[in-house]
């Protein structure tokens, strides 16, 4: 498994296995936007590319994992894991910041495993499915 930076080169493939964008132009925006802005990352297994994630420094000052997609036919293999390990070891402010919608079991189980404990809910984003804030210190990675 490789984590590089993802290029423009990488764009279809993202769109491809991201479960929204193949139907909001305004998320295919979005990764084009992530990818021009270098803050977007591309997991690579056997050859392929499985998953991306996008770090970005728009939440307060600190380190927000905005975007964690893997493709469906490559979930429960560690990649979202590994991004956001990644993301935890890279990321150049004390606290790095996740957030999720009370919905997405999934992630909030990842974050918890990666070590992210609660730290707030902001409702009235999306109806009826408040967002979950996580954080994680970079003193964890330390200790």
């Amino acid at each position: 498994m490789k984590i590089r930076s993802a290029t423009l080169a990488d764009f279809d493939t993202l769109v491809a296995l991201d479960t929204i964008a193949a139907h909001d132009p305004e998320r295919r925006d979005h990764i084009s936007s992530w990818i021009e802005a270098g803050c977007c990352h591309a997991v690579e297994t056997n050859g392929s590319v499985g998953a991306y994630g996008v770090l970005a420094y728009h939440f307060f000052g600190n380190g927000f994992i905005e975007m964690i997609m893997v493709a469906e036919h490559f979930r429960r293999q560690g990649l979202g894991m590994a991004l956001v390990r990644h993301f935890a070891a890279v990321c150049t402010t004390p606290k790095l910041f996740a957030s999720t919608n009370l919905s997405n079991r999934q992630m909030q189980t990842l974050l918890r495993t990666a070590g992210f404990r609660t730290s707030g809910y902001i409702d009235n984003l999306d109806e009826n499915d408040p967002e979950i804030v996580f954080c994680f210190h970079a003193a964890q990675l330390r200790g």
